[in-house]
This record gives C-alpha cells, sequence and structure tokens, in this order.
C-alpha cells in the first residue's frame, strides 16, 4: 500500500476539492488580513489620540480580543450572532472572527510603525500647511510601511495557519478537506501530505512577495533620502495643490 503513495498524494494534489479547499483558505487568509490591517490602523490612531475615550476604546477591545481565544471567538461569531439577528454564512463569520482577532494584533505593528516617524517631521509637514490626513497619507504611512511590511508577512504565515480552525464552523478549509478524505479510506499520510505540500507553496510564495515588496520599498526609501524630507515634502504640497 505505501508503494502506491506517491500517486495517490498526486491524486489528491490534483483534484477538484483539494484545490478549491486551497483557494478558500487563501481566500480566508488574504481577506482576514486586510480586514485586520484596516481595524488595526484605527486602533493604532485611536490609540495614538489626545483624546481619552477613544484610548480608552482602543484599550478595552485588545484586552478583550488578545485576552481570549481566537476560537472561542469564532464560535461565538457562528453561534451568538444569530441571536441578536444577525445570520452570516460560515464564510461571513470566519472572515469577521479572524479579522477582529487579528486587528488586535495589527494594532500593536502599526503603532510601532508610526512610532518610527520623529515628531519633527510631522511639526515639518504641518508647518508646510498640510493637514492632517494629508500627514499622515503622505508623510506617515510611507516610512512606516517599511517598519511594518516584516512583521505582517509574519502574520500573514500565521493567519494561514490559523486559518485551519474555521473547520469547526463547518467552512471547508484545506485541512478539513484533507481530513474528511482522509476519514474514508484511512490514507492519513497522502491526504495531509497533499494538504502540507499546498500550505508550503502558499506559504512560499508568498515569502517570495514579501521579499519582493520589502526590496521596492527599500529602493524607494533610498531614491527618496536623495532628495531630502524637505523637498519631498514640498513635491507631496505641490502635487496636492494641484490635484485641488
Amino acid at each position: 500500500m505505501i508503494f502506491d503513495a506517491p500517486d495517490l498524494i498526486w491524486t489528491y494534489l490534483i483534484s477538484e476539492r483539494f484545490y478549491h479547499a486551497a483557494l478558500m483558505t487563501l481566500l480566508i487568509s488574504i481577506c482576514s488580513l486586510v480586514g485586520g490591517m484596516v481595524v488595526g490602523l484605527v486602533l493604532a490612531l485611536m490609540q495614538e489620540a489626545k483624546w481619552a475615550p477613544p484610548r480608552m476604546l482602543a484599550v478595552g477591545y485588545l484586552w478583550l480580543f488578545r485576552g481570549t481565544p481566537v476560537l472561542f471567538q469564532l464560535i461565538f461569531v457562528f453561534n451568538v450572532l444569530p441571536s441578536f439577528g444577525f445570520v452570516l454564512s460560515g464564510f461571513a463569520c470566519a472572515i469577521l472572527a479572524l479579522s477582529l482577532n487579528e486587528g488586535a494584533y495589527m494594532a500593536e505593528i502599526m503603532r510601532s510603525g508610526i512610532r518610527t516617524v520623529g515628531a519633527g517631521q510631522r511639526n515639518a509637514a504641518r508647518a508646510l500647511g498640510m493637514p492632517e490626513w494629508q500627514v499622515m497619507r503622505w508623510i506617515i504611512l510611507p516610512q512606516a510601511l517599511r517598519v511594518i511590511i516584516p512583521p505582517i508577512g509574519n502574520q500573514f504565515i500565521g493567519m494561514l495557519k490559523l486559518s485551519a480552525l474555521v473547520s469547526v464552523i463547518a467552512v471547508e478549509e484545506l485541512l478539513l478537506v484533507a481530513n474528511q478524505t482522509a476519514s474514508s479510506n484511512f490514507r492519513y499520510l497522502e491526504a495531509l501530505a497533499a494538504a502540507g505540500i499546498y500550505y508550503l507553496a502558499m506559504t512560499t510564495v508568498f515569502m517570495l512577495l514579501q521579499s519582493l515588496i520589502e526590496r521596492a520599498l527599500r529602493r524607494r526609501g533610498r531614491s527618496g533620502t536623495r532628495g531630502g524630507l524637505t523637498q519631498r515634502m514640498l513635491s507631496a504640497t505641490a502635487d496636492l495643490g494641484r490635484v485641488r
């Protein structure tokens, strides 16, 4: 039986069910990461606010979502929200729960990236007449992005593996399909090997993409440094003036 294992692994790899399950895993991971980045950015800005209530709300959110297991949050969203009238599909519940959980960790990554930009740069941009949102858009976020890309890459890889938890709410992701397939014929080695190959392939592709993005940002940062920060601010202000 062990001699036909490579053939069975290959059959699983090219099977439509495994392929769709891998796409589902990838889709859940990407959507949850993007949702987590949006939630994390909002929380990071709330933590940096001068007004106390937004800071307290952000701290309460972090306390709640970092203090409870993500499995608990998945089950809570899937089983409790319908009692309040919010009936969502398993896929939507998975995206919602993972995004809310990821946002709590993204907030710290975003906040550390924002804090790497010196106060002098913010003051210089304000002195040029840029309002707060333009300071954030043109000065802070482009520089913070170079700092937060590596940890975001780690978070995506973690999310890819964390997505296996959504099988508890009956979402047909890769690990659930592999387990169901193996349960039907007790060929666990072949089914799990095929799932593992898919996971490794997706992780490898994303690590290569992350490396290319980091390299591009470093090149952009070096070219920006040659022109000087003040020159870049003046260019951004001039561009904004033309847009108006």
